[in-house]
């Protein structure tokens, strides 16, 4: 268990969400990884333009999702989103994952350097290790 989470909220979390945190707030996720496509902002009222800009997602939920938001106090940034690290196979960096209201998770992106070391895009099934 993480030191820096207080008791007392720790047992409110193992009391809502049925569990307890994992130790030292890790988890394994496995799910498909999926594109976001923009649209120009100039355009975006009259239902834009497609943009050159895309984004890689894997989208966090279920008892990862319950676990990160129980160890989010004092990891948190802009927009709810919370420090994490990640692993996909042999390559690891520091990220952040950003709250999905639809989802009821976060959004993992993917950047493209990890992508192509791993040789995984858009529809392939991924499995990551994440840790606050």
């Amino acid at each position: 268990m993480d030191p820096d989470l207080d008791p007392e909220l720790i047992r409110f979390l193992r009391e809502e969400l049925g569990h307890d945190l994992p130790a030292g707030g890790a988890w394994t996720f496995t799910g498909p990884l999926w594109i976001w496509k923009g649209k120009s902002a100039d355009n975006a009222a009259a239902g834009g333009k497609p943009s050159p800009m895309s984004w890689h997602f894997l989208t966090i939920t279920g008892p990862v999702a319950d676990g990160i938001r129980a160890g989010a106090p004092g990891r948190s940034a802009a927009w709810g989103s919370v420090y994490v690290k990640v692993r996909l196979g042999g390559t690891s960096w520091a990220t952040s994952v950003f709250p999905s209201k639809e989802a009821g998770g976060y959004l993992l992106p993917v950047k493209a350097a990890v992508r192509k070391k791993e040789g995984v895009g858009e529809g392939d099934t991924v499995t990551v290790e994440l840790s606050l």
